[in-house]
């Protein structure tokens, strides 16, 4: 399983890179070439987390342009790290002895984002277990400088029975390289590629359909590429999209999203939605019951009457007759949103299986509405949850 680590490699514009000696301050190379004034090759690096010294530019003269004014900074390319394969993380984590500090550094992130202590009882019987791969059903490989996925024959032979994996805060940004690590591991049903970002262009991706849970919050992604990812995952219930700028819903060739047969839960949360018409668009998937929709810009929530019917059905009759607007959704999560009126709230009752519903409640509306909203929600099953501790002021 040994693989070469390149030392020094050449880097190319558009790369992701991590600083070296930590694989958490990641950012993408922007230019490589000479600074007028100083000798040698130097790298332009366009930093994520947006704590440098520019914006591209030095003494006048800009060889890129960084994302803000402070993200950007040129570097020697040793002081660059262009990443290991997975192969090779695997065997770090896995097979390698850990400090102490790196002990209590060790987490995974949730599907929510929050942070999950890992604790280790029997480290040495446990981690003599994990040494033998073709045991091992769970990984985390997380800021660890994964570039590539590594020789693809040999990732379905070490580790053939891996069922999840964990690739948050990578240096992945090639689909091809997701397709290829997914490829090689039928059984891997749940995959997090969070915090690593993701080119615009989706090539070279198989039929993923052993995946059922898919994790890409913070990836860049927008609703087109979900399209175009949708006919990749025929098998999916849950997908998680939190904090990708998203503010419309793209269908492909309809006016609402189809497909998605399998769907239970759609997270959104944290993304920059302010129309709730881009929300009716999901309605017509079927087997929808999760909706996530915390830290949007929504106003107001409404049920679909015949006249938007028609116009989110194009006026079909036929798909209009056997079309009820979500029509297994059970859950809706709407915190932290701009949700002032109370037609908004009485709408809640017009979903057909809606039963819970956390609501902030914005601090307008609930000194007006802090005891007529409970009388309102008539249905025995209902639950609105008021957490005056966290109301918007």
């Amino acid at each position: 399983m040994q693989e070469s680590i390149e030392s020094n490699p050449e880097f190319r514009v558009g790369q992701r890179v991590h600083a070296a000696g930590d694989p958490r301050r990641i950012g993408a190379v922007k230019y490589v070439g000479p600074i007028h004034g100083y000798s040698g090759t130097w790298v332009g690096v366009d930093w994520d987390d947006g704590d440098a010294k520019h914006d591209g530019s030095i003494n006048g003269v800009r060889y890129f342009r960084a994302r803000s004014d402070r993200s950007g900074s040129f570097v020697r390319a040793h002081n660059l790290s262009a990443g290991i394969s997975l192969l090779q993380a695997l065997e770090l984590r896995y097979r390698g002895e850990s400090t102490k500090e790196e002990e209590d550094e060790m987490y995974v992130l949730s599907a929510s984002n929050k942070r999950v202590s890992v604790q280790l009882l029997g480290k040495d019987k446990i981690q003599h277990k994990l040494s033998q791969f073709e045991e091992l059903t769970s990984a985390s490989v997380s800021y660890m400088g994964v570039s590539t996925p590594g020789v693809p024959c040999h990732i379905g032979t070490i580790v053939p029975k891996l069922k999840e994996l964990d690739l948050t805060g990578n240096l992945l940004s090639e689909w091809k390289d997701v397709g290829t690590i997914c490829g090689q591991l039928p059984a891997l049903a749940a995959l997090n590629i969070s915090n690593n970002l993701m080119l615009l262009e989706i090539c070279g991706l198989p039929q993923l359909k052993a995946i059922r849970i898919l994790v890409m919050n913070n990836t860049g992604i927008n609703w087109s590429q979900i399209e175009i990812l949708k006919d990749s995952l025929p098998s999916i219930e849950e997908l998680h999209l939190m904090g990708n700028n998203i503010s419309t819903i793209q269908p492909s060739s309809s006016f609402v999203v189809r497909g998605f047969d399998s769907l239970r839960l759609l997270n959104l949360e944290d993304n920059c939605i302010a129309e709730w018409d881009e929300i009716l668009k999901l309605s017509w998937l079927r087997s929808l019951e999760q909706l996530h929709l915390n830290k949007n810009n929504l106003n107001r929530i409404y049920y679909l009457d015949n006249d938007r019917m028609d116009e989110l059905l194009g006026g079909n009759e036929s798909q209009k007759e056997s079309y009820t607007p979500f029509e297994n959704l059970r859950s809706l999560l709407l915190g932290g949103n701009n949700i002032m009126d109370l037609a908004s709230v009485d709408s809640l009752n017009a979903f057909p299986k809606l039963v819970v519903r956390f609501y902030y409640v914005h601090q307008w509306l609930y000194n007006r509405t802090c005891f007529l909203w409970v009388n309102q929600l008539d249905r025995s099953l209902s639950m609105v949850i008021m957490l005056p501790c966290l109301i918007n002021s």
